[in-house]
Parts: structure tokens; C-alpha cells; sequence
């Protein structure tokens, strides 16, 4: 493929994932009934004005100079790739949005003096960047013709990733059938969702400030989803050295309950009132179900395991 190719290819990107990054922010703007909220508050910050006085020309102003800062990333994303021999897939993009995105959004603000943790939700900002790198990896995948497969085909070359999300899955439903049976019967469907994601993508602080909306209910639950994908991942992983060495039960024991408590912990550090609200009893019954339903499914779907753990040896050392 030409320099130029490479270049103009990248570019596209670049504008195309700065264009998703600007749709998920402007979704959750209108979720909260604020429309253009994140980019007047952005804007105000690079410009150094309030975010109410913003006319509007300024918003654009930025809107543009953002799909801008994008396009050069998306240009030197593609010529990286081009030089290593890298090629446009999914996890390219997740890393290249974890990285160079967010990178470049909270250096530039650094650059500026202000408080970056406290403008965007550090979660609402990650989840936008990984979208828009997958979105413009996605594009590059096409214009490439690049003969490997992008999308959910690409899980036949890799079983254990396969295998991990579909054991997330299992423990993402079942723990969201948990809440929402308790939230039913509290009178309030879909409350503990809404809170989660208005806590960890919105930066709620209180109750009232929870929005009960499709929006926000949809973007935790894609967060949901994403968590337990890996968390299914990290179990099929332990499944398979226990395939290899029984021995590895104890070890994976302890990995699953370090795991469990980090959950926790991280969710917690979060959204401590989050807690509060739908009680510490609740979210441990809801682990204790995941944990359950991912290992019934495990157990369920490795024969060679079942038959080393039901002859375990006596005093098999971990």
C-alpha cells in the first residue's frame, strides 16, 4: 500500500473515531437532558471560558479542531501500522484508543492546568476512546482488504477468548437478573444499572443525582458486558492450567477469590454510595450467582477437567 494511501486512509480513521467519540459523549449528554454539555465544558476548559457563556460558533470551533487533533492520530496510528507490519483488529484499536486517545485528551489538559480526573468521569472518557479506536481499526480493516477477520469471526482462531466471553456473558446475565428481581420488588426496575452507570460514567455522588434512562442504563450495561468478558476470560485461563496441572486448584482458588474482592473494591472505590444504596449483601449474592453460573458453565464444557477434579489425589500439593 502507497505512503499516501496509508496517509489519506488514516486520516479517515482519525475523523471517523473522533466522530464516535463525539456520538457517545453527545448520547450520554442527552441522557442527563443536557445536550452538548461535554464539548461547551471541554471547549470552556481549552478556551478558558465558562461553559454557559459558550456561544455556540465556539463549540463548533472546538467540535472541528477535535475531529482535527484525530485525524493526525489516526495518520501516525496508520503509519505505525504500516512500519511494524501491524494489523487493523480489534484489540489494535482498544489499545490504540486506551493509549493514544486518552493519552492525548488528558495530556492536553494537563498541558493546560486543569484538574482532568474531575472534568469527565475517568470510565466515560476510556469507554469513548476504545470505541472510536475499534471504529477507525474497523474502517482500516476494510479499506486494506486485510484477508484476516475483524469482527466476531476472528474467535474461531482464538478458543479461549471465544470461550471467556461467552462464560462472561453467563455471569454479566445472571448477575443483572439478580438486580433486576430486586429492583422489581423494590418498586424501582432498572434502578441499580441506572446508579452504576450514572456513578461511574456520569460522576454522580448522590442518589439524586441517578438517571433512570435508556441511555445510561444501555452504556453500563455495554460496560457490564465488557467487565465480565474479561472476568470470563481470566476463568477459562484458570480452567486451562487446571486441565494441565491439577495440582493448580488451590492457586486458582485463591485467584478467583482475589478477584471477587477486587471487583468489589474497585466498584467501591467508585461509587462507595452506589454500595450503600443496593446493600454489600446484594452484591456479594450477586458474585456468589456469577461466580456459580461461569464455573456450572465451565464445568459443563470441559470434560478432561471434571474427570482430574473428581479424582483429585489425596494431599495433591497447590
Amino acid at each position: 500500500m502507497r505512503r499516501s494511501t496509508t496517509v489519506v486512509d488514516g486520516a479517515v480513521g482519525g475523523i471517523i473515531a473522533g466522530a464516535v467519540v463525539a456520538v457517545w459523549f453527545f448520547v450520554l449528554d442527552l441522557a442527563i437532558g443536557q445536550p452538548f454539555h461535554t464539548p461547551r465544558v471541554l471547549a470552556a476548559a481549552f478556551l478558558g471560558h465558562e461553559a454557559s457563556l459558550l456561544p455556540a460558533r465556539l463549540v463548533t470551533v472546538y467540535t472541528l479542531l477535535h475531529l482535527g487533533v484525530f485525524a493526525i492520530l489516526g495518520m501516525g496510528g496508520a503509519i505505525l501500522m504500516r512500519v511494524t507490519g501491524e494489523v487493523p483488529r480489534v484489540l489494535t484499536g482498544a489499545l490504540f484508543g486506551i493509549g493514544a486517545l486518552s493519552a492525548t485528551h488528558y495530556g492536553g489538559l494537563l498541558l493546560l492546568g486543569v484538574p482532568v480526573l474531575t472534568l469527565l468521569p475517568p470510565l466515560q472518557v476510556l469507554a469513548a476512546t476504545v470505541a472510536g479506536g475499534i471504529a477507525m481499526m474497523f474502517y482500516l480493516h476494510r479499506t486494506t482488504r486485510e484477508p484476516a477477520p475483524f469482527g466476531p469471526a476472528m474467535l474461531k482462531f482464538h478458543p479461549l477468548l471465544a470461550d471467556g466471553i461467552i462464560t462472561g456473558a453467563i455471569g454479566a446475565a445472571t448477575t443483572a437478573l439478580w438486580f433486576l428481581v430486586l429492583d422489581i420488588l423494590a418498586g424501582h426496575p432498572f434502578y441499580t444499572p441506572a446508579s452504576l452507570g450514572s456513578a461511574l460514567l456520569l460522576g454522580a455522588q448522590i442518589p439524586a443525582e441517578v438517571h433512570v434512562t435508556s441511555g445510561v442504563i444501555l452504556a453500563y450495561t455495554l460496560v457490564h458486558l465488557v467487565t465480565f468478558s474479561a472476568l470470563g476470560v481470566a476463568l477459562e485461563w484458570l480452567a486451562t492450567q487446571l486441565e494441565r496441572a491439577p495440582s493448580f486448584w488451590l492457586v486458582s482458588l485463591l485467584a478467583l477469590i482475589v478477584l471477587d474482592v477486587l471487583f468489589i473494591g474497585v466498584v467501591g472505590s467508585l461509587a462507595s454510595w452506589v454500595l450503600g444504596a443496593v446493600g454489600l449483601w446484594a452484591v456479594f449474592v450477586a458474585n456468589v450467582l456469577a461466580i456459580a453460573a461461569m464455573g456450572y458453565r465451565i464445568w459443563l464444557s470441559r470434560p478432561e477437567l471434571r474427570e482430574q477434579l473428581l479424582h483429585l489425589p489425596e494431599g495433591t500439593r497447590a
